[in-house]
């Protein structure tokens, strides 16, 4: 009997540190979102992202194809997260794509409205004691003379002003990004945008060749680079990175 209340005791502790479900909330435009069967190859980094996690995270991925910080807002995409954010889940927000598009009106944000819509995102977070995670936007493949281009020197710079005067967790993913496509070169980094050949897909029977949109590859490689950053910069969902299962 005392054997048993010891083992009892010993395990009680083990009970109480469990963690608790959190969710994370993925906000954004197609660089990130989800996507239908009907445009594979294509992928947004946040499907890759969502399978980094143990049972612990649920990873809800709300970007959405064309969006910008204004018009994510005014199509009430934002409220609904608002209303169901819980202390301790976090609320990863990568835009401008679509903020810095002047030709395309019905999205475009100026840069002041685009500082204050970050302002916004970070501070309703906040209200609801979850974290918020700033990002820039992850950069388009575009080479000269063999050099990756900036594809967002404005509208990454005001993020990292905002991210600066809030004091937020910020992730560079503009420069990061750039970087890989450095890394695979101009001819190699193709292999990680949405390109195809005439007839190598159903889906792009003519062809595709598409700079800004990942594959599979590229989605993955820049989930891995916004892991990496969440273990650098110390957040706690970092505890909450799935395990390697061990075969004996």
């Amino acid at each position: 009997m005392k054997l048993l209340l010891s083992l009892a005791f010993i395990c009680l502790p083990m009970l109480t540190v469990q963690q608790a479900k959190i969710t994370v909330y993925l906000v954004g435009d197609s660089t990130m979102a989800n996507k239908p069967v009907t445009v594979y190859p294509e992928t947004g980094w946040g499907m890759p992202f969502a399978t980094f996690f143990d049972s612990t995270v649920v990873v809800e991925n709300h970007a959405m194809n064309g969006r910008s910080t204004r018009t994510f807002l005014s199509e009430n995409r934002w409220q609904p997260i608002v209303d169901k954010l819980r202390e301790g889940d976090y609320v990863f927000m990568q835009f401008g794509h679509n903020d810095e598009s002047k030709e395309k009106t019905d999205r475009y944000t100026t840069p002041e409205n685009y500082k204050k819509n970050l302002v916004k995102l970070i501070t309703e977070t906040r209200a609801k004691k979850a974290i918020p995670v700033l990002l820039t936007p992850v950069s388009r493949r575009k080479f000269k003379d063999g050099v990756q281009q900036e594809t967002h020197m404005e509208y990454s710079g005001l993020a990292a002003e905002v991210a600066k005067e809030q004091q937020v967790a910020f992730i560079d993913l503009d420069t990061q990004s750039r970087a890989l496509l450095q890394e695979f070169g101009e001819e190699h980094s193709k292999l990680l945008f949405l390109q195809t050949r005439p007839g190598e897909h159903p889906n792009y029977p003519e062809g595709k060749e598409d700079n800004t949109h990942f594959s599979e590859l590229g989605a993955r490689k820049i989930a891995q680079i916004v892991l990496q950053h969440v273990k650098d910069l110390n957040l706690g969902l970092a505890t909450r990175i799935r395990k390697p299962v061990i075969k004996k």
